[in-house]
């Protein structure tokens, strides 16, 4: 397999302890030892060594949810997520990505998002309707939110609509290339969705991004793989900290006990910690759980629902009970994809709401 060197150091060190276990959420759901970062380095290595073909570990690398708790856990440096990303690319390029994985990546390049939708919500649609003339400011949804919860995404217009701000919302909004990068990392299909979506939203001075993984690749994997974004990106939470900040967006705090999921895209990939609870504890008492800001937990999401449904729900699972262990009834999120995830799992112990249910209410 053609591997940079880089990759093949972190490959051949990342094999010889565990003191990542206990961080990986998928792991930690299965109790499996190949989902842990050391034994997908053995499987990559093996390929590397020739004895055994790429195509035996492809459903091993795509249990991965890259979402980097390794990569801060490990003391000595190594990057399980970076060498996982080279070896889907290389899959991806040899023919022999999985076939799940391969209907979801002709979606994403067919439709723009990995599960082939292309009709918006009736509700959604309204209202994005009403924000179609051009300000300075636009809401990005991205695909999670337009396509698979779009009542989400219908709170989020809300929540800026309550504060008065001027923004424009597209009704032909581009793919910000997030699940490309996650399912095949940087091919050249993924640099081209980039460089689109990048080319559509320069029109614009500020784009708030709702969702975490499309704030992480505007904001990092478009820098380093050269596409330019000219545009201020900022996330969500972010931007509503500011609003908060300058007394545009006005808050009571109800008194209500909630804990915060930070999604670790915002808090590991980003490090935006503070923001979040800023806006949470404005609007009720905030309870921390056990692992939270860049020691959080993944609490799943919903594309690796496609092809690990009953893992996902079990990684949610393990979420909740961090949450009720602290004694929290109420979970916050800042990621769509784990709201979803979260309220996938069948309780009545714990409320799932999203940061604009928060301000809403």
């Amino acid at each position: 397999m053609m591997m940079s060197d880089k990759c093949k150091e972190h490959v051949d060190s990342c094999r010889f302890c565990w003191m990542c276990h206990h961080i990986c959420p998928i792991g930690n759901a299965t109790g499996l030892e190949r989902n842990t970062a050391r034994a997908r380095a053995l499987g990559i290595s093996l390929v590397n060594r020739e004895a055994i073909p790429l195509s035996d570990i492809m459903d091993n690398i795509y249990e991965c949810a890259c979402c980097s708790a390794c990569v801060k856990e490990c003391v000595t440096g190594w990057d399980p997520v970076m060498f996982t990303k080279e070896t889907r690319l290389q899959a991806a390029m040899e023919g022999v990505l999985p076939e799940y994985i391969n209907v979801l990546v002709d979606n994403c390049l067919e439709t723009g998002n990995a599960y082939g939708i292309t009709e918006l919500d009736a509700k959604l649609a309204e209202a994005i309707a009403k924000h179609a003339d051009k300000k300075n400011v636009v809401l990005f949804l991205g695909v999670d939110a337009r396509y698979k919860v779009p009542e989400a995404a219908v709170k989020a217009i809300k929540v800026l609509e309550k504060v008065g701000v001027e923004f424009t919302v597209l009704a032909e909004e581009p793919t910000s290339g997030a699940q490309l990068e996650y399912l095949i990392s940087a091919a050249n299909e993924t640099k081209e969705q980039m460089a689109a979506c990048a080319d559509v939203l320069n029109g614009f001075a500020k784009v708030v991004v709702y969702d975490p993984q499309d704030a992480k690749v505007f904001k990092r994997e478009y820098k380093e793989w050269g596409v330019e974004l000219n545009a201020e990106a900022v996330t969500f939470t972010t931007y509503l900290a500011e609003l908060l900040a300058e007394g545009k967006l006005t808050a009571t705090n109800s008194g209500k006990e909630v804990t915060y999921q930070d999604p670790f895209q915002l808090a590991r990939d980003l490090g935006e910690i503070e923001e979040p609870r800023k806006v949470v504890s404005a609007f009720a008492t905030l309870k921390e759980m056990l692992c939270n800001g860049k020691d959080t937990m993944w609490a799943g999401n919903i594309l690796m629902k496609e092809w690990m449904n009953d893992v996902i729900v079990d990684v949610a699972k393990d979420r909740i009970r961090n949450a009720k262990g602290v004694g929290a009834d109420t979970i916050v999120t800042a990621s769509v994809s784990e709201y979803a995830a979260l309220c996938s799992v069948e309780q009545l112990d714990v409320q799932i709401i999203t940061l604009e249910d928060l301000i809403l209410a």
